[in-house]
């Protein structure tokens, strides 16, 4: 990720920022070196929502901003666990979404008990009520979940018809509509090489979007990301991802009229007779492969369900859950451990034979 990038994102983050708590911008600056700006965003689009509900249900009176470590220090169980609630049942998040905003929560709640020391070394909150709040459970067995995931990401053939359908035959079925066909056959190269990568890298979406052409090393098949925990780190890719990207590179300056300070890998095409290429945002590949998908006939298919495409698919191929540990960049072991529970073929044949008639 270019320097300009991130400077983007920087300034993005000291944005939202200034909306929130002195004590917020504290903790941020605090974590800045160990977390990606990304993460700290999301982390503050948590406290917004957050603050927003506390003045919503008027347990302040004010803006967000003066909101007082005082009223924080006295917030009570029953008052978080009606927050818990809203994020469900009103703004329907699911889960592990809830659990996300609370992890977040404890974090800064932790760091003003345990961590931030006042002028004369006293916490900046003596009682933390996060502390005392649980996390939802995950009743869900990774083979529920697994069995949840096979019916929604690509499987067998589907993965390379998938990725010949973005190539060609999207703009087959669309060569009858003007509109469609010439915003296909100006974008099929860069949508080819995105959709190819996700499916042979298995990269987030973060860290596609954030990718520079000198991040790609080409003779080792591989691109430096930033991943999460802002931890730099090589992934290899795939050589049909390499020929699809290569036949992009082709045609991306000519095609994007793409300055030569504009360093970024993906670029979306310059808007009105004024208009600049720039970065290729997240939303906008959300887009394309949400498009691509339901053409496909696959309308459940996400930039993330792409990744769990590459994830089995590298399981079935190669099974060393360490290595794909790696690859997908997961923390922990355990986020690896859902792709050995998809298509698990041995135990349906195990449990069929059980129907077979026994040899006399």
């Amino acid at each position: 990720m270019s320097n300009q990038s991130k400077q983007q994102h920087y300034d993005k983050l000291q944005k939202l920022l200034n909306e929130l708590p002195w004590y917020v911008e504290e903790y941020i600056n605090h974590k800045l070196r160990k977390l990606s700006t990304a993460s700290l965003f999301n982390y503050c689009h948590d406290y917004k929502i957050f603050f927003n509900w506390m003045i919503q249900e008027q347990l302040w009176t004010g803006t967000i901003k003066d909101i007082p470590l005082e009223r924080l220090e006295l917030m009570t169980v029953i008052e978080v666990e009606n927050f818990l609630n809203y994020l469900h049942y009103q703004l329907n998040n699911k889960e592990l979404t809830v659990n996300r905003k609370l992890s977040a929560l404890k974090s800064l709640f932790n760091y003003m008990q345990n961590i931030a020391e006042t002028p004369d070394l006293k916490p900046y909150i003596n009682r933390n009520v996060m502390a005392k709040i649980e996390f939802n459970e995950n009743k869900e067995s990774m083979e529920t979940r697994a069995n949840k995931m096979e019916g929604k990401i690509l499987l067998g053939d589907e993965y390379e018809r998938f990725r010949l359908f973005v190539a060609h035959d999207y703009g087959e079925y669309n060569k009858d509509n003007k509109k469609i066909s010439k915003f296909y056959q100006l974008n099929k190269e860069r949508d080819t090489a995105i959709i190819s990568l996700i499916l042979g890298s298995g990269l987030r979406l973060s860290e596609l979007v954030g990718l520079d052409l000198e991040d790609i090393d080409f003779s080792k098949y591989c691109a430096r990301v930033i991943r999460k925990g802002n931890k730099e780190q090589f992934v290899y890719f795939s050589q049909v991802a390499m020929a699809d990207l290569q036949e992009y590179l082709s045609v991306r300056t000519t095609k994007y009229q793409v300055e030569k300070q504009n360093k970024a890998l993906f670029i979306s095409a310059p808007m009105g007779p004024k208009g600049k290429s720039r970065r290729l945002t997240a939303r906008s590949v959300e887009k394309l492969v949400e498009k691509y998908a339901v053409a496909f006939g696959k309308p459940a298919l996400s930039v993330h369900k792409l990744r769990h495409s590459f994830a089995t698919r590298y399981h079935f191929e190669i099974n060393d859950v360490p290595k794909l540990r790696r690859q997908l960049g997961h923390s922990s072991i355990q986020t690896t451990m859902i792709y050995t529970h998809i298509k698990n073929d041995d135990l349906k044949i195990a449990v069929d034979k059980m129907d077979m008639p026994k040899e006399q």
